[in-house]
Parts: structure tokens; C-alpha cells; sequence
């Protein structure tokens, strides 16, 4: 697999180069970024043969095979057409788009071109998440009754930026980590939101957009979920918890791109720490990305996926827009 990243980010030179790379006979050949000098400099500093300011010609390299896209969220849907177009397998950073409709076109471009297509939701390929997973899905906490996530965190210095003041570009935390909670509870119990209410507030970071939310989903099964998100909760820890009739998961900071956290099991028979892989989540994603381009399994996270995370965080913002109940749309994917 030969791969162009579009998007000089910083996702990508933490994380993602080192994952592209670690997968057998794959390595990066050219890297996108709007400034010339930027792209060069990132260009050197990750050991890349080339860099581009314009798509058109990056994409014109017949020796790439897939795209990484890391760029502002709103660059997202004409970047993915573009090299879907050019009959590249992409993956793309969440959310996929600043509306459904353009997300699902996306899904629909890239199964009429027959390229692979998926999002970057990394925590669903943690070790602590499959665990979790794990045990809701063998029936260890019975039916489950509610779920409540905490991801309220302190945004460092040098994410800030768009995230904190472009609304534009896609910027607040609702499309930053919301986005990321739908598709973890979507993994975990195996349905979709079907309405959802919520407040939001700028709570000392926001400039234009919201930096704090919390919202309540209600869920096919009857079950309900309450969650919270910010980028200014300096102290608070992040986590996941599943009550069922037969149980509940407590899982303590295991929002995060590192494979760490702890997970107690607390059901009649008293509490129990459950062990879990602390394996790269970035390197387990680009490896069932690289089985999706071969033939023989899928990406941890498919384009639909990424349209029904997208969906539940839009909803989630035009609930706390309006102080309404809105049904979540998912544009008939």
C-alpha cells in the first residue's frame, strides 16, 4: 500500500505515520498541505519523498493507493470525492463532513468507484473498548438500562486554534469529541440514537463555538444515555459506564488515543478488574483497513459509521441550539 496524506496535521505525524508504516510492505509518498513551506518541513521532518500544495496533482501519482485525510473538517467532503474520483481508498478523519447529506454522498461515491472508505474512529480499536464490548455483547451485565459517558477534558494549547473559533471550518467540541462518544456507544450496544436532547454552553475556551456540552440520547432498546463533553475540564478524567439488570461497567479513562485506563466489573458476585490488550489503536485501524482493500475484512469503522456519528452530533447541536427533542437523521444510510 502506497499512501498520500492530505493534511500536514499533527494526528498524523503523532500517530498515523507510525501506524501507515507499520503495516507490512505499506509506506507514505507524498503528504498534502495548503503552505508550501509547511508541506516541505513536515515532508522532511517524516521522512517523505514529496510534498503538494495542490490535490489535483497529488492525487495524479498512479502509484497511491489510499489517502489519509487530516485536514479542517470542512475540507473533508470535496477531498474524499476528489480522490474517490481518482479511484483511491480513503480514510478519513471524523467527522466526515459539516452536513449528512455530504457524508452520504461520500459513502455513495466510494461504493459506485469500488475503493474502500472508512473513518477514523480510533476508540472503538482500543483493547479497553473491546473489552468492554465484550461484555456487554456475552450478556455479562444483562440487558442494559443505561450508559453514561465522560469525556470532559482540557484541550492542550496547540489543538486549540480552529477547534476553539472557526465554526466554519468545523470547530467546537460538539463535532471535535461528540462525534467520537456516538460512534463509541453505536460500537458498544449495537444500535443507533433515535432522539436526543441537550444544552450546550462556552464555558471559558469557546470564541464563536461551543467548548461544553451534555446531552441525553434515547436508544431503540429503551436504554438511555447521558453524556458529557468539554474542552475545559482540566482535572475531570474521562470514562464509559454500561448498568444493565445483571451488572455495571465502570471504565476510567479510557477516552483517549493512548491504551491505557481501567475497567471494574461489578455484578453479584462483587467487583472484578477486567483485564484488556493494551496493543497501538492507530496500528490495529490501519491494519483492518488494509484487510478492507484486500478483500478479506472490513475497516474498524466504515463510512457509514462515520455518517451515523455525524448524524447523532448534529442532532445533539441543533437540540441545545433550539432547547428541542430532535430525531436524529441519518440520511437514509
Amino acid at each position: 500500500m502506497r499512501w498520500a496524506l492530505i493534511g500536514a496535521s499533527r494526528i498524523a505525524s503523532s500517530y498515523m505515520i507510525d501506524a501507515i508504516r507499520a503495516q507490512e510492505d505499506s509506506d507514505i509518498v507524498s503528504v498534502l498541505s495548503s503552505d508550501t513551506d509547511r508541506g516541505k518541513a513536515f515532508a522532511e521532518a517524516n521522512n517523505i519523498p514529496r510534498s503538494y500544495t495542490n490535490l489535483a496533482e497529488q492525487l495524479n501519482d498512479a502509484s497511491v493507493d489510499a489517502v489519509y485525510i487530516s485536514t479542517t473538517n470542512e475540507k473533508h467532503h470535496s477531498q474524499a470525492l476528489a480522490a474517490i474520483a481518482a479511484g483511491k481508498h480513503v480514510l478519513c478523519e471524523k467527522p466526515l463532513a459539516m452536513a449528512v447529506t455530504d457524508a452520504v454522498e461520500m459513502v455513495r461515491a466510494a461504493a459506485q468507484r469500488g475503493v474502500v472508505f472508512a473513518t477514523n474512529h480510533h476508540l472503538r480499536n482500543a483493547g479497553s473498548h473491546l473489552a468492554i464490548h465484550d461484555l456487554i455483547t456475552s450478556g455479562r451485565i444483562g440487558r442494559v438500562l443505561s450508559a453514561r459517558v465522560f469525556h470532559a477534558v482540557s484541550l492542550p494549547e496547540h489543538l486549540q486554534g480552529w477547534r476553539i473559533n472557526d465554526a466554519s471550518a468545523g470547530g467546537g467540541v460538539i463535532p471535535d469529541i461528540t462525534v467520537h462518544d456516538a460512534d463509541t456507544i453505536r460500537f458498544h450496544l449495537e444500535e443507533d440514537p433515535q432522539e436526543v436532547v441537550a444544552k450546550s454552553a462556552v464555558s471559558g475556551m469557546g470564541d464563536g463555538v461551543e467548548d461544553s456540552v451534555m446531552s441525553v440520547w434515547s436508544m431503540p432498546s429503551g436504554a438511555t444515555v447521558q453524556t458529557h463533553e468539554s474542552f475545559t475540564h482540566r482535572f475531570a478524567g474521562s470514562g464509559i459506564e454500561f448498568h444493565g439488570t445483571d451488572g455495571s461497567i465502570f471504565a476510567r479513562n479510557v477516552m483517549t488515543q493512548e491504551p491505557v485506563g481501567e475497567i471494574r466489573l461489578v455484578d453479584p458476585d462483587g467487583e472484578t478488574i477486567i483485564p484488556f490488550q493494551n496493543h497501538n489503536l492507530y496500528v490495529r485501524s490501519l491494519g483492518l483497513f488494509d484487510d478492507a482493500v484486500r478483500g478479506t475484512g472490513r475497516p474498524s469503522a466504515d463510512g457509514v459509521d462515520g455518517v451515523k456519528s455525524l448524524a447523532v452530533a448534529l442532532a445533539v447541536r441543533e437540540a441545545a441550539q433550539t432547547g428541542k427533542a430532535v430525531r436524529v437523521d441519518y440520511g437514509d444510510v
